[in-house]
């Protein structure tokens, strides 16, 4: 039942939280701020139809997802739409420049994505880490049953 929250017990993985849900947090609010850059307009660039619509709704998906993976909180689950955000740049901004520029300059450009990309998924294998919401949430329900098994056994 509670096998999204499960997450390794490794103190370190607070660190790849917080890189991944700043960066994702940042690029949603821009896509608001910079209409023309990030925002519709882009989106409309780079072929999707209804753009604003995808744009704001992405935006608003990177900041949700980037804010609950920095805090740890279902920390697998929040990962899954980044990732998919992810590949759909990949496939519709970056493996272009592959054909058009090259592969040193698609290498050059990709590089940061490509590094999220892989810690979303490490995030996604391991989860949260030992500092986030899914652990303290998961201990707690430890405890309770704790607490409920050790009280139903004393009274037999």
């Amino acid at each position: 039942m509670f096998l999204i929250l499960n997450t390794a017990d490794d103190a370190k993985i607070i660190f790849l939280r917080i890189v991944v849900g700043l960066v994702f947090i940042s690029e949603g609010i821009q896509k608001y701020l910079f209409l023309q850059v990030l925002g519709p307009a882009f989106f409309q660039d780079i072929g999707f139809r209804h753009a604003t619509f995808w744009a704001y709704f992405t935006g608003a998906f990177e900041m949700t997802c980037g804010l609950l993976v920095m805090v740890g909180l279902v920390t697998r689950f929040a990962s899954i739409p980044l990732f998919i955000i992810m590949i759909t740049a990949f496939i519709r901004v970056k493996l272009p420049l592959l054909h058009t520029q090259g592969f040193w300059n698609f290498a050059h450009q990709y590089n940061i994505e490509f590094a999220l990309t892989i810690l979303l998924v490490v995030l996604f294998l391991h989860g949260g880490g030992k500092w986030s919401a899914d652990s303290g949430i998961l201990r707690a329900i430890s405890k309770k049953a704790e607490k409920q098994a050790t009280g139903s056994s004393s009274l037999h």
